[in-house]
């Protein structure tokens, strides 16, 4: 299961223990926001796409959305997102569990500016009925982001 790799990867850091796991589902930004009380803008949604054939993923903010300009000035192509059996198999996590966290090796992690308004979110952890919570500088850090990027719109305030 992939909640296992992200608790053993995790266990590395010992932070495992701040891993939650729910009885409800979390697997959508609206679930997860229900499942921990919080506003949906501080669940970091895990999108993954498809860029020269290799698995991507690019972490936001729960209410920003994908600007497709933004993202082909940055990744050079249009935003085409993974299907579920790709995400799975290519990233690792199942939809509504991807997380940048215990992933296949090669998959590159971007994370958007939509989540530096926050000292804290909420990301997933490879099922869809987990979450932890992490600062900007633990996400930037256990995620092991390429870089930052500006590719989302409708979160401005």
């Amino acid at each position: 299961m992939a909640i296992e790799k992200v608790k053993a990867y995790f266990s590395e850091y010992g932070i495992a223990d701040r891993i939650m796991e729910f009885d409800v589902s979390s697997a959508t930004v609206e679930l997860a926001a229900k499942a921990l009380g919080c506003e949906p803008c501080r669940i970091a949604k895990t999108l993954s796409f498809m860029v020269d054939g290799r698995a991507i993923l690019i972490v936001t903010a729960g209410d920003a959305k994908i600007d497709n300009p933004k993202y082909k000035a940055r990744f050079g192509t249009k935003a085409k997102m993974l299907t579920p059996d790709e995400a799975e198999t290519m990233v690792g996590h199942a939809v509504g569990g991807v997380c940048p966290f215990g992933i296949n090796e090669g998959v590159a992690v971007y994370l958007d500016d939509s989540l530096k308004r926050f000292m804290t979110v909420f990301p997933a952890c490879g099922s869809g009925n987990s979450a932890i919570e992490l600062s900007i500088d633990e996400l930037e850090k256990y995620s092991g982001c390429v870089s930052w990027v500006d590719v989302c719109r409708n979160w401005q305030p």
